[in-house]
């Protein structure tokens, strides 16, 4: 059942065409994305799609009596408003039912009212929606449900959107990046969420990982047109690679047919028969493939990173809190070379806060912060590029400099690195208001990368890049040999680039792993099936002690124990002397360290047990 017909859509800014006889649809049940490079529109047709925007042709055509619902990146709600408030939006159907059913409630005047209102809430099966909301709510870390949306920050905002329309269910969700400014923890809820409702989606998003677990369409817009791949974001990249292949093969082909052709075209009269008329047609057509430009915009990234010393960044006992809200309680590290540190905790835990201590825009209640003297950070926040009025694009860069220090003494223009970060001749003299928010945010990133940093501090990178940029930023910092530290939600990022994780678990406590976050992840649920585990032996242990004896399978464990246990001690103590062996060698150290871990809580868990089951015997 189709749900929405796109036909020939066109959008352009000024002279410049975003996309121009766009045509698809979405049938009932797909979970499509939509995926396209920063400033080619993708946000302009979501809202053409939502009906909130005219196209300059064509049209969008929904089937008769289905619900849409649009997730903006900015949402709008009522500052005046409660979240519950907001919530109850009288415009939605179930949601005016059950504000009708409360009044009526209060109406004791009126039995009457009273029937319909409770026939209502059966008809639209709208009794626990309550539960539903606050549910959603909370799952999104949203608890205040009397807070007025005014004095929310717009992360918030956006959350409060994204709950009202998950419990309103519209049989069409159109979202915009719905990922931005929710945590890992709650991105997962969503993921899941989605991943289970029979609802249809078409969404932006630059979360890979999202993509792959939610979506099970891509359409692609690329060089004006549009490409569909039924499944996930996996399938799509080896069905693009497999189409880029073709066409590059397409294009070989047409060239060396072209040479042979010209030549015949050349040697030709003027007047032509039938025969040599549908040749040359097929020339004209021959010509136009083979001078198809194949060459895809790539983003390149090559600074000149400064030298870096001996000595970093040193935390020595650092607390900070803002009144009741404990964020950092005496948190020491010192900081090595090559460190990449993933940053991962709730929204509101500290992470940004521990990133602006190093920046010296927050000052530690107590403790120090020692930097090293040759450290050069880099800071991309999530305030983004501070803009003067009337600023363009090339004077962001020329600014700071005309000309840029390269690797190997190599200089660049102004003009030359813009055009390499993908912005084109047209677009230097294009004021900073009028670009897209993922080419700001492009623009920004090449303003802290041209100061050639030793020391990269990230806060939430990912936000609003396209995947082009995300891959190519991925593949630099792959490259970068100075200390990274990032602050991301975005799993497949933090997966590919860090490994060790600094965990931000609430109450000033910070917890260090050695490990990328799905490692994280796989600690994390083998934690809790061995504290499942002993929860099931001490149960076993309970009944045992109550018959009073060891039985034979017991006795047998008892045996095997008492093998083990020295073997674990003496590899412990092997580990133990690695690791000093090899202090030096950060990427080995890490390597010994997570053995090392591994045997310690084995040895632990044995020991435990052994414990146990010495008291049986005795």
């Amino acid at each position: 059942m189709n749900y929405l017909s796109a036909e020939n859509l066109k959008r352009s800014y000024g002279a410049r065409v975003l996309f121009e006889d766009i045509t698809f649809g979405i049938d009932k049940g797909q979970k499509m994305a939509l995926v396209a490079k920063n400033g080619t529109g993708k946000t302009s047709m979501l809202r053409i799609l939502a009906g909130l925007e005219p196209s300059e042709a064509g049209e969008v055509v929904t089937r008769n009596g289905i619900s849409i619902g649009y997730l903006q990146q900015e949402p709008e709600l009522n500052p005046k408003h409660s979240v519950m408030d907001a919530i109850y939006d009288p415009t939605n159907e179930i949601m005016s039912v059950v504000r009708e059913y409360e009044e009526a409630l209060l109406d004791e005047s009126d039995p009457d009212r009273m029937q319909r209102s409770f026939d209502a809430m059966d008809r639209h099966n709208a009794w626990d929606i309550e539960a539903q909301a606050k549910e959603i709510l909370t799952s999104l870390n949203i608890t205040d449900f009397d807070q007025k949306i005014q004095t929310l920050s717009g992360g918030q905002v956006k959350r409060v959107a994204m709950a009202k329309m998950l419990i309103e269910q519209p049989d069409l969700m159109i979202l915009d990046e719905p990922t931005n400014h929710l945590d890992i923890e709650m991105i997962e809820w969503l993921e899941g969420f989605l991943a289970a409702s029979e609802r249809t989606i078409l969404m932006v998003t630059h979360d890979r990982v999202f993509l792959d677990e939610v979506c099970n369409m891509i359409i692609e817009l690329d060089g004006g047109q549009l490409f569909k791949h039924k499944g996930n974001y996996s399938v799509y990249l080896t069905n693009r690679a497999t189409r880029q292949e073709v066409e590059h093969a397409n294009v070989d082909k047409a060239k060396n047919l072209y040479r042979k052709e010209l030549d015949w075209m050349r040697r030709q009269p003027k007047a032509r028969t039938t025969k040599s008329k549908s040749r040359e047609d097929a020339f004209y057509n021959t010509e136009k493939v083979a001078k198809t430009n194949l060459k895809k915009d790539e983003l390149t990234m090559e600074v000149n990173m400064q030298r870096m010393g001996s000595k970093i960044l040193e935390f020595h006992k650092v607390s900070k809190a803002f009144g009741d809200n404990v964020l950092l309680t005496s948190f020491d590290h010192k900081f090595r070379r090559g460190e990449r540190i993933g940053i991962v905790g709730a929204n509101g835990s500290g992470k940004s806060t521990l990133l602006k201590m190093i920046m010296e825009q927050v000052e530690p209640d107590s403790g120090k912060i020692v930097k090293g003297e040759t450290i050069k950070f880099g800071y991309y926040g999530q305030d983004g590029l501070e803009m003067k009025e009337g600023k363009r694009v090339k004077e962001v860069i020329t600014d700071i400099a005309e000309f840029i220090p390269l690797k190997k003494g190599k200089t660049i223009s102004a003009a030359q690195l813009l055009e390499r970060f993908l912005f084109p001749r047209s677009q230097h003299f294009q004021y900073i208001d009028k670009l897209s928010g993922g080419e700001k945010k492009r623009l920004y990133l090449l303003t802290v990368l041209i100061a050639n940093p030793n020391f990269l501090i990230l806060d939430e990178p990912t936000n609003d890049l396209d995947l082009l940029s995300l891959n190519v930023l991925e593949d630099f910092l792959l490259e970068f040999e100075g200390c990274l530290l990032i602050v991301t939600h975005d799993r497949h990022f933090m997966n590919k680039l860090v490994d060790q994780l600094f965990i931000f678990e609430g109450n000033g406590k910070i917890r260090g792993f050695v490990g990328n976050y799905d490692k994280y992840r796989f600690a994390l649920d083998d934690e809790k099936q061995k504290k499942a585990s002993a929860k099931k032996v001490q149960k076993e242990t309970e009944k045992l002690a109550a018959k009073g004896k060891m039985g034979f399978n017991e006795k047998r464990e008892f045996g095997l124990l008492e093998q083990e246990i020295p073997k674990l001690e003496k590899r412990k103590a092997e580990l133990t002397l690695e690791m000093e062996s090899v202090v030096d060698d950060h990427e080995k150290l890490m390597e010994i360290s997570a053995d090392f871990q591994r045997v310690s809580d084995e040895l632990e868990e044995k020991e435990f047990r052994w414990l146990e089951l010495s008291e049986l015997e005795s």
